[in-house]
């Protein structure tokens, strides 16, 4: 895979079209890594030229924040706001809704404004322009339901990018009777990735694939690394491994190309 960093790009005097923020989970956990390979290959079949900061990016800060540490927050907000204007970026592509959010509506105050763009809306933009085409018909026949994640659905109101790519799939999209700005949340969010669940009847994930498996999908489709690791989860304690898969909108698409 081609994959240039900002360093390189500023040693050839240049600025790449965008700067791919691939984000804690996309660079360290071995579920995520496989949704920013497969962004990274639609970016290349599409000739973006993007880049990336490597070494140099740190986390957002959105969980420190969640978690009530917004010290920590600052700091970390700050470190990149400095980095990311000493390189005088102007267009940034998530496929994590929370580095997303925290990036366009938390670092604008703290002195960092940039257009802040997630993947699925980014997908959508190559395909109307016609960077990327799709050729195969791996997912026709398919039920497909599409997981709404919080940040990316009730907090920024990004809701039809996402199923308008995945209606390039020409696969059947069916709906979850808590979708758009009814979904549930799949668990993760506010930091609570990171910790055990309370007390309950159920855990979140648990009845949020309920919803899902509800539409006899084949396929829950995602656009958050964190409502991935969930919803999988969640398929394992409803023993579905065998018939339901969960896939990120980039691997769907990557694999209709």
């Amino acid at each position: 895979m081609k994959v240039k960093t900002m360093q390189e790009f500023m040693a050839e005097g240049k600025q790449p079209e965008i700067l791919f923020w691939v984000g804690s989970a996309g660079s360290y956990d071995d579920r995520a890594k496989k949704i920013s390979r497969a962004f990274v290959r639609l970016l290349n079949k599409a000739n973006v030229d993007f880049a990336v900061l490597g070494q140099e990016e740190s986390s957002t800060g959105d969980v420190a924040k969640r978690a009530g540490n917004e010290f920590l927050f600052q700091m970390q907000a700050m470190m990149n706001i400095q980095l990311l204007n000493g390189y005088e970026i102007k267009r940034i592509v998530t496929c994590d809704p929370h580095s997303f959010n925290t990036l366009k509506n938390e670092y604008p105050g703290l002195g960092g404004t940039y257009e802040v763009v997630h993947h699925t809306q980014y997908l959508k933009e190559l395909l109307d322009q016609g960077r990327l085409t799709l050729q195969g018909e791996t997912y026709k026949g398919k039920r497909i339901t599409f997981h709404d994640p919080c940040y990316l659905g009730r907090a920024n109101s990004v809701y039809e990018a996402p199923r308008e790519v995945l209606a390039k799939t020409n696969a059947e999209l069916v709906e979850m009777k808590r979708h758009k700005k009814t979904a549930l949340c799949c668990g993760a969010g506010g930091a609570q990735m990171f910790k055990e669940p309370e007390k309950g009847d159920m855990d979140i994930n648990v009845l949020r694939t309920k919803d899902a498996l509800e539409t006899n999908p084949n396929i829950i489709a995602t656009g958050c690394p964190y409502c991935n690791t969930m919803m999988t989860d969640g398929i394992k304690a409803h023993e579905k491994e065998d018939s339901v898969t969960v896939l990120d909108v980039a691997e769907l698409l990557a694999n209709s190309i």
